[in-house]
């Protein structure tokens, strides 16, 4: 099934949003070659790096067949998306 544009900007969003935790959790838990982490953190931490990643999977795959659907390049489509749920982020 091919997402709508505005489908994909929202898979976007939260792909975005999953990383910056991952990011959030680097910064606050510091390199584990400083200090090992805790088990509790190295789970929160690759729990929180599995969604980032299966949720840009998802968000790459819905992109490329959306692209095909509108016969559009794939990176001109992948950019749009980029632009509007980041640009939406800014306002």
């Amino acid at each position: 099934m091919a997402h709508t544009f505005e489908e994909l900007v929202e898979m976007q969003k939260t792909a975005d949003a999953a990383q910056a935790e991952v990011e959030r959790l680097r910064d606050q838990y510091g390199p584990p070659t400083r200090k090992p982490w805790s088990a509790q953190q190295t789970e929160t931490y690759e729990t929180a790096w599995r969604a980032w990643r299966d949720l840009a999977r998802d968000v790459q795959a819905a992109v490329t067949e959306h692209a095909k659907a509108k016969q559009q390049p794939r990176t001109e489509a992948e950019a749009g998306v980029k632009k509007t749920a980041r640009h939406a982020e800014d306002g």
